[in-house]
């Protein structure tokens, strides 16, 4: 996906977002803000959003002397979604389609973004909603025959917190799982650390891709991810940033989402609030 004009403020507002997070002083703030402004200044037309993010939290990591702003948020956001889980379990089992609900409830914890937002509201709430929402974009039945004949899928995880909602669709998926995470911190995407905490590696073997994009660019994660990648026949990518990284990827690719800004609405042709089951076409 393209970096729209409208990202720009937005890179913006979540290295404010982060450095206070850092608990950085003012001063620390103003410094991360100026930085960022010399990287939007500085970058190439071409750069698409992850890309960007990645430099912009880079900045806000060593202005602040800070590995991971997000880290007692993500905390938070794990033992709120574990104290869900035997509820979304509950759900699933009393489904008339199982694997539909399972794969909703997926959707359903993308809302525990906070790149996007700085709170992610009622997970209740949410969860009511999409149990019962229409799919903007639905290819559901796609990745349900491909997941019937594979002998095993490769799931790109996205928020923490948003990985005990992953725990319950692949309690469900009959094929081995690869669960991959960030190979160190970026926003509040899961690292193998908060996967573990989230119970992921009771399901599916834990594997970092080795980069600290809040999305998927293959040319900046480690081989035995790009290996995995190219051998895997089918993957569920989660999330915005995934989208915006493999929205043109093969077409064993589908995105589970969210939209949740209305620069990704446009672009994926759904309005904000909707729920995406999309199979990548290059």
């Amino acid at each position: 996906m393209k970096t729209y004009l409208e990202c720009y403020p937005c890179f913006l507002k979540q290295a404010l977002s982060a450095a206070r997070r850092a608990e950085g002083t003012e001063a620390q703030q103003l410094s991360v803000i100026r930085r960022v402004m010399k990287i939007l200044n500085k970058l190439d037309a071409s750069a698409i959003p992850p890309a960007i993010a990645r430099l912009v939290h880079h900045a806000v990591r060593e202005e602040i002397s800070c590995p991971d702003p997000y880290r007692e948020a993500k905390r938070k956001s794990t033992e709120q979604a574990l104290a869900l889980l035997p509820e979304l379990r509950k759900l699933i089992d009393d489904s008339q389609d199982p694997m539909d609900t399972a794969i909703r409830l997926a959707i359903a914890g993308n809302i525990m973004d906070l790149g996007v937002m700085e709170d992610f509201g009622d997970l209740d709430q949410t969860i009511r909603r999409v149990l019962k929402q229409p799919f903007a974009i639905d290819h559901t039945e796609d990745l349900r025959k491909l997941l019937e004949t594979s002998d095993h899928l490769l799931y790109l995880a996205d928020n923490t917190g948003e990985t005990v909602f992953d725990r319950a669709l692949i309690e469900r998926i009959n094929i081995p799982v690869i669960y991959a995470v960030k190979g160190s911190p970026v926003l509040n995407d899961a690292t193998e650390q908060d996967a573990i905490e989230a119970g992921l590696h009771e399901v599916a073997t834990i594997l970092s891709n080795g980069s600290d994009v809040p999305g998927t660019l293959l040319e900046l994660c480690s081989t035995e991810f790009r290996d995995a990648f190219k051998n895997a026949p089918v993957i569920i990518a989660k999330g915005q940033g995934n989208y915006e990284s493999l929205s043109d990827a093969v077409s064993k690719v589908f995105c589970l989402l969210q939209v949740k800004c209305p620069v990704i609405g446009e672009d994926i042709g759904a309005p904000t609030g909707s729920i995406i089951c999309r199979r990548s076409y290059p």
